[in-house]
C-alpha cells in the first residue's frame, strides 16, 4: 500500500511529536476524564471561553522545519494547524469523535470515482491568505509539488507512493518548473488527484500539511519556513533558531465562517522550546506570571511527578489524559532461530508478565496492557482478542509446555536487543521486566543494549535485524491502514533501506486483503476489516503486544477549554482559551 514509503524521518517525526509523550506521537495531552476531555476540564471555571490573551507553549523540542512541505503531519503538537489549513482536517472534538476526518478548505471529504483511484475536491467560497489574496486550487497543487523537492524533504511520503508519476517526480524547481500531471486543476476551485491504485482513505491523507496552499509567487524555497504565508487563523510574526522561539498572531483575513473547526480564541501564541522536561513541568505546576496561561505539546508527566500531583487536588485538576494510536511490542525476526519456530514465539507470548512491563513503563497511569496490535480505539477497527492469554502476570507453565513441544524442554537462551535511551518505551527497564518474566518460564534472556541511533539502525535493517527486540509503532491517522500495512504488507519489505516489516511477512492473502480494504470508501466498514485482519495476523505470534502508552500532561491554571481527541492524544491549541 505504501511501497517502500515510510522512511526514517517518519519515525523520528512521530517520536518528536507524540512519543515524547511516552516519557510521554506525531503525529500525540490533556483531559480530566478517562479518554476524553469535556472541553471544560483542566483550568476551567465553568464559564464560556473568552476571546483574547496570550498562550505560552513550553516545549522540549523546537518547532523546526515550519514549512508545510517538510512537516510530518502536524509536527510538534498541533501548532502548524493554526497556520496551515488543508483540504480536510481532524474533527476538533474530544475523545473518539475527534478521530473523524472532516472538511477544511474543501466543501466535503472529496468525491471518489467508482474505484477510488481518482478524488475530486471543491474549495469553499471566501478563502483568503493573510494578505487578503484568494486561496486557489493552483496553490494547493503547487504546495504539494514543492514537497517533492529534495531540499524540502521530511514530510510524509504517501503522495510519492500514491500519485501517478509521484515515484519519479523531483519537484517544481527542476525541469523548468514542470508540475505533476496527476494533479489536475480545471479551475480555481476544483482539484483532481489521480492515483496509482485504489485508496479509500485519501480523505485522511488530505489532512497532512503538504495539502496546505502555497502561493507560487511567495515561495522562497528553504527560507519559506521563516515567514510562510498563512491560510489559518494565525500568522507567523517571528521564527528564531529554527522554531525554538516562534510567535503567532491573529490573521485578520481568516474568516471563521469558512472554518468550523478552529475556534481561535487567543490573540497571540508564544512557543518557547529547548527546555528541560523537569523545568517545563515545574513551570506549569507553579503557574506564575505568563506560565499561568501555558501548556506543553511534547512533555509528559513522569511517575514521580504524578505521585506528587495526586496529593494536590488543584494540580490534579489540571492534569489531562490523552490516547494516541500507538503500540509498544516485542518483535521477532522469524528468519533467525529459534524464532523461526512458532511454538517458541507462542511460549514467549504466554510467558510475558504485562504487570511488570507496565510498571517498568511508568505504571498504569502511563501505560495500558495490550494483547492486540491495533490500539483500543474504534477508529482503528479495534477488535479484542488474546490468542495467548497470559493473564496479568504471565503463564510460565503454559510457556514451558510449548517450549518442550518445540524441542527445548530444558529451556533456551536468547538475546533481547533494546535501546539504552531512558524513554520508557524500548528502555532498559522494560527490557529487564521482559527478561525476568521469561526467566520464570525457563528462558534465559541476555540483554543487548544499544545507543538509540544504533538500535534504530539495527532494527530497521533487514540484513541485520535482531531475532528478538523491543519495538513500537504509531499511526499517521486513526485507521488500521497506516498501522498494519507498513508492518505486515510483504510488498513493503525494504531490503536496501529502512524496513518496518520486522517479521518480513509476505503472505499473499494478507497482501490481498490490504488491497481489498484500501478500495473501501466506507471507513466504518474498512475499520471492521482492519480489526479482523489484525486478529488473523495475531494468530501467527509474529509479535507480542505489550502496552499502549497514555499521555499525562499538565496545563497552566488559567488555561480553559481543554479538548483532547483520539486522533493526536494531545491538547488541541485551536480550542484553547485563557482567562
Amino acid at each position: 500500500m505504501l511501497r517502500q514509503s515510510l522512511i526514517s524521518r517518519r519515525v523520528a517525526a512521530v517520536a518528536v511529536s507524540v512519543v515524547l509523550a511516552g516519557g510521554a506521537a506525531a503525529c500525540g495531552p490533556a483531559d480530566g476524564a478517562d479518554k476524553a476531555s469535556t472541553g471544560d476540564k483542566p483550568g476551567a471555571t465553568g464559564s464560556a471561553p473568552q476571546k483574547g490573551g496570550t498562550l505560552t507553549v513550553l516545549n522540549a523540542e523546537p518547532q523546526s522545519d515550519f514549512d508545510p512541505a517538510r512537516l510530518y503531519t502536524s509536527g510538534g503538537g498541533n501548532v502548524p494547524s493554526l497556520v496551515f489549513r488543508t483540504l480536510t482536517t481532524r474533527n476538533r472534538e474530544a475523545g473518539p469523535a475527534g478521530a473523524k476526518v472532516v472538511p477544511d478548505l474543501a466543501t466535503d471529504l472529496g468525491k471518489p470515482n467508482a474505484d477510488a483511484t481518482e478524488w475530486t475536491y471543491t474549495l469553499k467560497d471566501g478563502l483568503k491568505y493573510e494578505d487578503g489574496s484568494p486561496i486557489t486550487t493552483a496553490d494547493i497543487k503547487y504546495g504539494i509539488e514543492r514537497s517533492f523537492a529534495a531540499e524540502l524533504s521530511g514530510g510524509a511520503p504517501y503522495l510519492r507512493d500514491w500519485l501517478v508519476g509521484g515515484e519519479s517526480y523531483e519537484g517544481p524547481y527542476k525541469d523548468g518548473g514542470k508540475g505533476l500531471d496527476s494533479i489536475v486543476v480545471p479551475d480555481a476551485k476544483t482539484i483532481v488527484f489521480k492515483l496509482r491504485k485504489p485508496e479509500g482513505e485519501f480523505p485522511f491523507l488530505a489532512t497532512q500539511t503538504q495539502f496546505a496552499p502555497v502561493p507560487k509567487t511567495k515561495d522562497t524555497g528553504v527560507k519559506y519556513e521563516e515567514k510562510p504565508v498563512s491560510s489559518g487563523p494565525y500568522k507567523v510574526v517571528k521564527n528564531e533558531n529554527d522554531g525554538e522561539q516562534l510567535t503567532l498572531e491573529r490573521n485578520e483575513n481568516w474568516d471563521e465562517k469558512t472554518d468550523e473547526e478552529r475556534k481561535a480564541y487567543l490573540d497571540r501564541i508564544e512557543v518557547r522550546s529547548g527546555l528541560d522536561a523537569a523545568v517545563i513541568n515545574q513551570r506549569l505546576s507553579t503557574s506564575s506570571g505568563a506560565d499561568a496561561a501555558a501548556i506543553t505539546t511534547d512533555t509528559n508527566l513522569g511517575p514521580a511527578e504524578l505521585a506528587q500531583i495526586g496529593a494536590n487536588k488543584e494540580l490534579e485538576g489540571r492534569v489531562g489524559t490523552g490516547h494516541f494510536g500507538y503500540v509498544n511490542y516485542l518483535a521477532f525476526n522469524p528468519k533467525i532461530a529459534p524464532f523461526d519456530n512458532p511454538k517458541v514465539r507462542q511460549a514467549i507470548s504466554y510467558a510475558i508478565n504485562r504487570t511488570s512491563v507496565i510498571n517498568a513503563a511508568g505504571g498504569s497511569a502511563l501505560a495500558e496492557p495490550a494483547t492486540t496490535f491495533l490500539p483500543e480505539q474504534e477508529a482503528f477497527g479495534f477488535t479484542p482478542y488474546d490468542h495467548f492469554p497470559a493473564g496479568k502476570t504471565g503463564d510460565p507453565a503454559k510457556a514451558k509446555e510449548l517450549l518442550a513441544e518445540a524441542g527445548f524442554k530444558d529451556g533456551l537462551t536468547i538475546t533481547l536487543t533494546h535501546s539504552n535511551a531512558q524513554n520508557r518505551q524500548t528502555s532498559p527497564e522494560v527490557a529487564t521486566a521482559v527478561q525476568q518474566a521469561l526467566a520464570a518460564a525457563g528462558i534465559t534472556v541476555k540483554l543487548e543494549g544499544l545507543e538509540n541511533n544504533a538500535f534504530n539502525e539495527k532494527r530497521w535493517d533487514v540484513k541485520n535485524t535482531p531475532g528478538f527486540f523491543l519495538s513500537r509503532w504509531g499511526a499517521d491517522w486513526p485507521s488500521g491502514a497506516p498501522f498494519l500495512a507498513p508492518i505486515f504488507d510483504g510488498r513493503q519489505i525494504v531490503t536496501n533501506g529502512t524496513n518496518y516489516n520486522h517479521a518480513q511477512l509476505n503472505d499473499p492473502a494478507v497482501n490481498a486483503e490490504i488491497d481489498e480494504i484500501a478500495k473501501l470508501t466506507d471507513l466504518a466498514a474498512a475499520g471492521k476489516r482492519w480489526g479482523a485482519l489484525d486478529k488473523k495476523i495475531g494468530e501467527q505470534a509474529l509479535d507480542v503486544p505489550l502496552f499502549h502508552p497514555v499521555y499525562k500532561r499538565l496545563v497552566g491554571k488559567d488555561v480553559k477549554n481543554v479538548v483532547i481527541s483520539d486522533w493526536t492524544g494531545v491538547l488541541d491549541i485551536s480550542q484553547v482559551s485563557v482567562k
